[in-house]
């Protein structure tokens, strides 16, 4: 019997979980990833909800304690770093995670954990993907997926995966532009990792500041400080130099105070400053014929909505569970119409859930003004008050799910 035969897009969390868990199917499995090597580094991410079964079923919940954050909790702070509130961090899905981890650290331990039989080519982009159906002139089987790399490297599929960024060059391959809705939120995010200091501790410490302006410092595993400014608004920095991107926020948090200036002073000479204008994707559909798209290519929820990294993890267990039940052997089209259906139904709520960002969040998140600030301060003295921590900790619970993991159909590999 001819083993099926998958090619995901993008070496991350969802591509990397979606190529363990096809690869544990019985799937042979061809991993390409634009980036010259794997790509460690990045900021804070967590293992929340429903993600905590399925890493607990890959064997892998040791392996992602063992390169935790540090992290224990989470503050608010005033322009001085006094504690103005603090936000609850008990059980597993506080604001600061039971599992709290660097996304590098989360997809190496997935990456160490691949089975044999895992295919991982780096330095490559799809450009061409041609999904046909029938039978060939000379009688072979037609019915594929053929992907065609930027060197000319040429694929044939049973299934290809889309599993890279916000900003998917495959997707848009793919998928119309009506099934595609990208949505600006209006807030641009600077990630960095700078020096830590004495006055750094194990806490994430959140400070807001008028303009719209906030500055976070998270503690990591390396001796060093995970930094991040946000910001309501976008002024097209995104693709710019670093020079000229932090020469704009020199100007942008000028006076805004408490940590701002040794952020700055930071990322100037960081090697890993990432900026993004944060855009939500939506998605009328997620398959189209023998190619399926999931985690942030599919629905990306961005950080304000929380639990991408739980998301991206789920999504490839429930892709091969599905995919699983229709049997061993290469699946027809009406097998995967069928499982992706199945992965929609199961996944789709808990997106949903998710991407439902409450309208005017982004104005009580960022407040511009002195009296806004004031506001803001005044709910979270209230959100985190003994008699309203039941509810504040609810907002943090972003992944739970109450219907059951799809089971899993072994086949030989």
């Amino acid at each position: 019997m001819t083993k099926p035969h998958a090619v995901i897009s993008g070496a991350s969390i969802a591509g990397l979980s979606a190529a363990w868990w096809l690869r544990h199917t019985g799937w042979d499995v061809t991993v390409i990833e634009r980036a010259p090597a794997f790509r460690d580094g990045g900021q804070n991410v967590d293992v929340r909800g429903v993600a905590r079964e399925v890493l607990d079923r890959m064997g892998l919940v040791p392996a992602i304690r063992a390169v935790n954050t540090t992290e224990t909790g989470t503050v608010l702070v005033d322009r001085d770093g006094r504690v103005r509130a603090e936000l609850p961090s008990d059980g597993p899905d506080g604001a600061t995670a039971e599992l709290e981890v660097l996304r590098g650290d989360f997809a190496r331990a997935v990456l160490d954990a691949l089975p044999a039989g895992v295919e991982l080519v780096y330095g490559e982009t799809i450009d061409e993907v041609q999904d046909t159906a029938g039978e060939a002139a000379d009688g072979a089987d037609a019915d594929r997926v053929t992907v065609t790399t930027g060197t000319g490297r040429v694929l044939h599929a049973d299934l290809l995966v889309i599993a890279e960024g916000v900003r998917s060059r495959t997707r848009d391959l793919v998928f119309p532009d009506d099934d595609v809705d990208a949505r600006d939120l209006g807030v641009t995010m600077v990630f960095g990792t700078i020096p830590r200091t004495p006055t750094d501790d194990d806490r994430w410490r959140w400070y807001n500041a008028v303009g719209g302006r906030q500055v976070h410092l998270r503690p990591d595993p390396y001796g060093t400080t995970r930094a991040i400014l946000a910001y309501a608004g976008g002024d097209g920095l995104t693709g710019v130099q670093r020079d000229e991107a932090v020469a704009a926020l020199r100007r942008r948090y000028a006076g805004a105070g408490w940590e701002s200036e040794r952020v700055l002073d930071g990322l100037a000479v960081s090697d890993d400053v990432y900026l993004d204008e944060l855009t939500q994707i939506r998605m009328r559909r997620w398959h189209r014929g023998r190619v399926v798209a999931i985690g942030d290519a599919a629905w990306c929820v961005t950080p304000m909505g929380g639990g991408g990294a739980s998301l991206a993890l789920t999504s490839g267990y429930v892709l091969a569970a599905t995919l699983s039940a229709r049997g061993p052997g290469r699946p027809s089209r009406r097998d995967l119409d069928a499982a992706f259906g199945a992965f929609d139904r199961w996944m789709r709520p808990l997106v949903d859930r998710i991407q439902g960002i409450p309208r005017g969040i982004v104005h009580f998140a960022y407040p511009q003004s002195r009296l806004g600030l004031a506001a803001r301060g005044v709910a979270d003295k209230v959100l985190t008050s003994a008699l309203f921590r039941p509810v504040a900790a609810k907002l943090t619970r972003v992944a739970d799910s109450d219907v059951p993991l799809p089971p899993i159909v072994a086949h030989a590999v």
